[in-house]
């Protein structure tokens, strides 16, 4: 063992062991000790995870709980779906054994088998009602069966072995419970940002992966984002991004990478993150074998470096810089807020807009992926039907709980959020007197890096705009009204192609194409849903509503429609509903159309993207 990082705290009053005696089974254990317990002493398991806003209810997973004091049993008694109470002797220590199952290969909750264990510890660690502000520990034990497995965390270590399993420490239970852990045989690069020690580890990855360019790509983002939080004052200052880098509120970042054969995701983390990908999406090596040609990386590598921009500048916006209403978090149950459409939506339009200026994109590139957000929200009903401030606080049970319906009735706070910090940025930069970047870098000065609320974004705007901006956050915000998007563009050097849309769209679907033509959501308003079209409905067969067509032909993707219809102005559709036939009859639109973003004036667009100060 080598010891970890000194620390001066007193000893801590919670201590966990985790073990896994058989991978196989997919079961942690627990063991939890309290040196002074109380006599009535409340146990809680959390029932979500901060960053996911979704009762997960992870007690679920939560088996063989036991009680002891001096080797000898205590009554516990379960209170309800996630907490229990025992009954403890004063001044005696308690400890409490507990078994978690974990089969979730996902970045919320935890995940054990023979090649890999993860795990966030909402997860795993009972809560110590009384005790979530004292000093947390953690002791983690490598398997028997896997002797040569590495692990890494965020967690501040005090005496851990060079594979990284051994004992860590927390000041307070929100810490430790915001420091996942990866385990198993990953790969793992380092860099410094600023200076700042940043980790690297992937699990999954395959011989073709080029962890280089990974580390490469990932450091130019992060000294992008703090030179964007800490290179410059709002109000003006000369400071250099390396002298302000310490002010950056962690001394390390870990960034987890699970490759699989299909996922996508991420969960922040305060000086980590725990990401998700596709395993062909990883950068690669060029080939020197099987004839090799033009060296292209993957194209969904740009969307991995947009998720790792979005949820390392999460560190800043949400972690810190947060709702008044997560000041303190209550795992419990729904923790409701209007301002995602903020901490998500403005992180959303960072994410990629930084990319750009660390090098990593393109304008072309940058307004191409600009131009698929707009078409997401502009083909959205919802948007009509919900504002963004309603679906940031309906996350809990819609945004997470998606069905066919949800294009109808909601509108994403991700999407839409960035598009309104897209109109408020254009606007204060049409205006002369600030940029939305100073605005950020006010906020953070004014709420401290802590809980901030809706008026003290609209201080900070009427302080460097130089007026109220209560109606436009109002309008673009409260309301269901469309945003002015395209005018705004077009006044910063963007030309606003319309191109015809795609045949889904047209018509009012969103279709499953694997071996047939399943129907998986029919959008309010469209020609789909007055011709009666209803999810679930396999579209079997389809022909011309004239005396002279042919057919009926096999529907097996939905471009077979304008092949065997040409231009039909109705066709007959034969769907199966419940195993019954039915008759449909579809009049097809005149063409619909979505928006391509273009350079006009290239000096104009350029000041936009690369962050330079208002004129």
């Amino acid at each position: 063992m080598s010891a970890g990082k000194a620390s001066t705290a007193t000893a801590p009053e919670v201590h966990y062991q985790v073990s896994m005696s058989d991978p196989h089974t997919h079961l942690f254990q627990v063991t939890l000790t309290l040196a002074q317990p109380q006599a009535e002493q409340l146990l809680q398991l959390p029932s979500w995870i901060p960053g996911s806003y979704l009762l997960r209810e992870f007690a679920k997973n939560l088996q063989k709980l036991r009680c002891t004091q001096s080797g000898k049993a205590v009554p516990v008694v379960q209170r309800d779906k996630a907490s229990w109470l025992v009954t403890c002797k004063p001044g005696v220590a308690l400890s409490v054994q507990y078994e978690v199952y974990a089969f979730d290969n996902s970045v919320r909750t935890a995940w054990l088998d023979a090649t890999r264990g993860f795990f966030n510890g909402t997860s795993l660690f009972l809560q110590v009602a009384g005790a979530q502000a004292h000093s947390h520990a953690v002791d983690i034990v490598a398997p028997a069966q896997a002797p040569d497995w590495k692990l890494a965390t965020g967690l501040e270590p005090v005496r851990v072995h060079k594979s990284g399993f051994g004992s860590y420490r927390a000041d307070t239970y929100d810490a430790l419970v915001d420091c996942p852990v990866e385990m198993g045989h990953f790969w793992s690069g380092s860099f410094q940002a600023f200076g700042i020690p940043h980790r690297f580890v992937v699990a999954g990855a395959t011989e073709s992966f080029d962890g280089d360019k990974l580390l490469a790509d990932t450091q130019a983002i992060c000294e992008a984002e703090i030179r964007f939080w800490h290179g410059a004052q709002a109000a003006g200052g000369k400071s250099t991004a390396a002298q302000s880098a310490q002010s950056v509120p962690f001394g390390n970042y870990l960034f987890m990478l699970n490759a699989v054969h299909d996922g996508y995701g991420g969960l922040e983390h305060r000086n980590s993150t725990a990401l998700i990908c596709t395993r062909k999406d990883l950068p690669r090596l060029e080939r020197q074998t099987l004839a090799p040609s033009t060296h292209k990386q993957p194209e969904g590598y740009s969307v991995l470096l947009g998720l790792i921009s979005h949820e390392y500048f999460h560190t800043w916006n949400v972690k810190r810089l947060r709702p008044a209403e997560f000041a303190r978090y209550d795992y419990g149950q729904e923790n409701y807020t209007e301002l995602l459409w903020f901490f998500e939506g403005f992180t959303s339009y960072y994410d990629d807009l930084l990319l750009r200026r660390a090098g990593r994109l393109d304008n072309a590139g940058y307004l191409k992926t600009l131009g698929k957000t707009i078409n997401q929200v502009m083909q959205t009903p919802g948007r009509l039907v919900q504002s963004v401030a309603q679906a940031s606080f309906d996350a809990w049970v819609k945004y997470y709980r998606q069905d066919e319906n949800t294009a109808n009735a909601t509108v994403s706070y991700y999407t839409k959020g960035s598009l309104v910090a897209l109109c408020l940025d254009l606007t204060l930069r049409a205006e002369g007197r600030t940029t939305l970047d100073a605005v950020m870098q006010a906020l953070w000065q004014r709420c401290q890096a802590g809980p901030m609320s809706e008026q003290d974004l609209l201080a900070v705007l009427a302080d460097l705009g130089g007026r109220s901006f209560a109606k436009d956050i109002a309008r673009w915000v409260h309301s269901t009204q469309e945003l002015p998007v395209v005018e705004l563009l077009e006044r910063h050097g963007v030309t606003v192609h319309r191109e015809p849309d795609q045949v889904a769209q047209q018509l009012g679907l969103r279709v499953k194409e694997s071996g047939g033509l399943t129907i998986s959501q029919v959008l309010r308003g469209g020609v789909a849903e007055k011709a009666g079209f209803a999810s679930g409905d396999e579209w079997l067969a389809v022909q011309a509503d004239s005396p002279a067509a042919t057919g009926p032909w096999r529907m097996l993707a939905l471009d077979d429609l304008t092949l065997y219809c040409g231009n039909a102005k109705k066709v007959k559709a034969t769907v199966a509903r419940d195993k019954r036939l039915l008759a449909l009859t579809l009049t097809l639109p005149k063409p619909s159309t979505a928006v391509r973003l273009a350079v006009a004036d290239a000096a104009r667009v350029d000041r936009w993207l690369s962050g330079a100060a208002a004129a």
